[in-house]
């Protein structure tokens, strides 16, 4: 039998873990993305899953909280039933180190804004706005993001 200290068995060993959402919103051929003041880097609006929460409605929160826009989250789910409910399968789902012994699970979705698309400033972000195919290439991204925002763009036609 393998005995490791360092085993996922551990537990003062393992990272600490929290469930998180990103929401790449697109409006009109544009991407909403935010430059984030803790992280230093540009991202979509996102956060921290509240307990009792889903991630749907997470999702919706955090752009609400950061951005004060309104969004429909595209995916369709599993099924097609009414019980047990069906969820909005996030666009992709990811580890990410955040520092060393914490790490967020990050669910990754995509939106498109309802009704009021007008920007409100938050206390997060440094800067906060709608960017085209070509604004987005001029942006200083990290290569995640850049890769996140293709496949957005092109999944939603913007691009």
């Amino acid at each position: 039998m393998h005995n490791n200290k360092t085993s996922a068995l551990n537990p003062k060993k393992r990272s600490e873990r929290h469930w998180t959402v990103a929401v790449f919103v697109v409006h009109e051929a544009r991407l909403l993305m935010l430059y984030h003041r803790k992280y230093g880097k540009w991202l979509p609006p996102g956060g921290h899953i509240e307990a009792g929460e889903t991630p749907d409605e997470a999702a919706k929160r955090e752009v609400a909280e950061e951005t004060g826009v309104s969004i429909v989250l595209l995916g369709e789910p599993a099924l097609d039933v009414t019980e047990p409910r069906q969820l909005c399968r996030p666009r992709g789902i990811q580890l990410e180190r955040i520092a060393p012994g914490h790490e967020h699970i990050n669910l990754v979705y995509i939106a498109k804004a309802v009704g009021n698309t007008e920007l409100t400033a938050n206390n997060e972000a440094d800067c906060l706005g709608w960017y085209d195919a070509a604004e987005l290439a001029q942006l200083d991204l990290t290569d995640e993001i850049r890769k996140w925002v293709a496949l957005v763009l092109r999944e939603t036609g913007s691009g």
